[in-house]
């Protein structure tokens, strides 16, 4: 399976160099303009933005094509329910169901919002390393670590889970192909049997899975490994000129986006 989900990039561009917390604290304001955003400028000038950072980041389009392959079926079955849900000007009849203008207008937007959203996710991963990603979710919650929010362990947690996201694609990648040199077939039958056919894919794979976890557990405990107390960290974040010349960018984008 040919999905990059998780997998880290290593280019020289302005955006890998950038603060790991700029990056994360810019996607999550950006994330909340694309939702909040109305009518078809704010989100072809999003659409914009968005092309204009894959460039910079200089990660291949086609890198950023295979992303999306996880949410096609999403992004198609959220179309299809905006086509036939909306009132407006008919603009096709398929029986009992309406195809309207709206229909379409905000299917587009919906779907082109959902696309917008994968695409700059994906980007954070791509130009952030594991390690970096750990450190800086650990910075962003040290204040709660005041209530008793085991910081450091969560921001692990997160980033484990990302960076295990394509080893275990390439094991049910692996396992089904196995089954299939085993005569088994995955495309025929009804819904239920075709669920039925992923059993002997699904045991291995979490069978698999525990295995990597016991595995890494042990590699863990093996380098000393005792959660975030006293932890010490050899690449100590900083924010640059680029951080800061990036934030203004992001509020001049929030400030366009509200105006349109």
């Amino acid at each position: 399976m040919d999905i990059t989900l998780g997998q880290f990039f290593p280019e020289d561009s302005v955006i890998h160099k950038l603060d790991p917390r700029t990056k994360i604290i810019s996607l999550f304001i950006l994330m909340i303009v694309i939702f909040c955003a109305e009518g078809a400028a704010a989100y072809v000038f999003l659409s914009a933005v968005t092309c204009a950072v894959i460039f910079i980041s200089k990660i291949p389009p086609i890198t950023i094509l295979k992303s999306l392959k996880p949410i096609i079926l999403i992004v198609a079955f959220t179309f299809i329910i905006h086509l036939f849900t909306h009132n407006g000007e008919v603009l096709a009849e398929l029986g009992t169901f309406k195809i309207t203008d709206e229909g379409v207008k905000f299917g587009v937007l919906i779907s082109l919002r959902l696309i917008l959203l994968i695409v700059l996710s994906s980007l954070l991963t791509f130009t952030t390393s594991p390690i970096q990603l750990t450190d800086a979710l650990e910075k962003l919650m040290s204040p709660l670590k005041k209530i008793g929010v085991p910081a450091h362990e969560f921001a692990m947690m997160m980033t484990i889970a990302l960076r295990f996201i394509p080893t275990l694609i390439e094991e049910l990648d692996k396992i089904i192909k196995a089954q299939k040199s085993r005569g088994a077939d995955f495309d025929e039958g009804n819904i239920i049997q075709r669920l039925k056919n992923f059993v002997p894919v699904l045991v291995p794979l979490f069978l698999s899975s525990f295995r990597r976890a016991d595995e890494l557990a042990l590699a863990m405990e093996a380098r000393c490994y005792r959660g975030g107390e006293g932890r010490t960290h050899f690449r100590q974040l900083k924010f640059h000129r680029a951080d800061f010349f990036t934030a203004l960018i992001v509020i001049l984008i929030v400030a366009i986006v509200v105006k349109i």
